[in-house]
Order: structure tokens, then C-alpha cells, then sequence
């Protein structure tokens, strides 16, 4: 093997190039993954339970970080202001949340589980650990590591790209 003057020119020279066709596949692949997954339903979570995902995603958020925001729930979520608010209003009205103004920010409202939405966050919990051990389970052993691996870099990489409406993206 010939040894190039910088490990630019070589790096260059054996790194295939990223082409259209493989963003093509990139997005054929994930709008399947999605699919298969049942992302798209509306009405009822891939885990079975009849909530929107968003519903389903602020459950457990709110389970595992107690008592926050509205704005930090956005973030969490990657959805606008309007949408959280909507979505909170729901909650609220099913008696899964509470909300309450933020004594250090009256422009904020902080948002906890009551019983009843923590008894249906652990629900949903746990139906959605069971789906996903079962979709583990039906990957072989030895692609597990490198699967789990390529949807970090995944994260990763959408943690790099500005968000569709301009703002900045919550990083991990």
C-alpha cells in the first residue's frame, strides 16, 4: 500500500462519499421503520394503549422527572409551544395532569402527574418496556449492540441539525 503525504488525501480517498441515493434509503428505511411501528396511528400508541404518542411520551416524562414545566415538557417532546399547550389542556381536562402557575415565573406553568395519570404513566410504562423487549428479542443476539448503537448516532445526528422551524434542538 502506498502511504499518502496527509491522512486527509487517504481518509479522502477510501471514505465512500455520502450520494443522494443513500439519503434516499436513509428515508425510505426510517418512513418503513416508522410504519411497521405504528408511529403514524393517531388514536393509540405501537405499545396497544389508545392515546396519541405525544400522550404516551408525556406520561413518561412526567413519571420519570416529576413536577416541570410546560416549556422543559416541549423541549422533551420536540414539540412548539402551541402543541404543549393543546396537549397539556388534555391532559388536564382527563385528569392526568395538573397544572399550576410557576411561582418564580408567572409566565410559566408547571405541570405534575395526579394518581390517576401516574397509574397510567406505569401502564403505559410498562406496556411500552414490553414491547420493546419483545422487538429486541426478535433481533438476533449478535446485531443487538450494533442496532441499539446506530440509533444513538442517529440521535446524535439529528441533535446536529437545526430544527424544521429554526429553532435550536435539545441535545442530550
Amino acid at each position: 500500500m502506498v502511504a499518502y503525504a496527509t491522512t486527509c488525501s487517504y481518509t479522502a480517498s477510501i471514505m465512500p462519499r455520502d450520494t443522494p441515493a443513500q439519503a434516499d434509503e436513509l428515508r425510505r428505511l426510517m418512513q418503513k421503520l416508522f410504519r411497521r411501528f405504528g408511529a403514524l396511528a393517531a388514536d393509540a400508541t405501537p405499545c396497544g394503549k389508545p392515546l396519541s404518542m405525544a400522550y404516551a411520551h408525556a406520561l413518561m416524562v412526567l413519571l420519570a422527572k416529576g413536577e416541570i414545566s410546560q416549556q422543559e415538557l416541549g423541549a422533551e417532546l420536540c414539540i412548539d409551544k402551541s402543541n404543549v399547550a393543546r396537549l397539556s389542556a388534555r391532559m388536564v381536562e382527563s385528569g392526568h395532569i395538573e397544572q399550576r402557575p410557576n411561582e418564580k415565573d408567572g409566565r410559566s406553568r408547571l405541570l405534575s402527574l395526579t394518581t390517576k395519570g401516574t397509574r397510567l404513566a406505569r401502564e403505559v410504562d410498562a406496556s411500552s418496556g414490553a414491547r420493546f423487549g419483545s422487538l429486541l428479542s426478535a433481533l438476533p443476539q449478535t446485531s443487538r449492540r450494533r442496532v441499539l448503537k446506530s440509533l444513538d448516532e442517529l440521535i446524535i445526528s439529528l441533535d446536529r441539525l437545526p430544527a424544521v422551524d429554526g429553532s435550536e434542538r435539545k441535545s442530550r
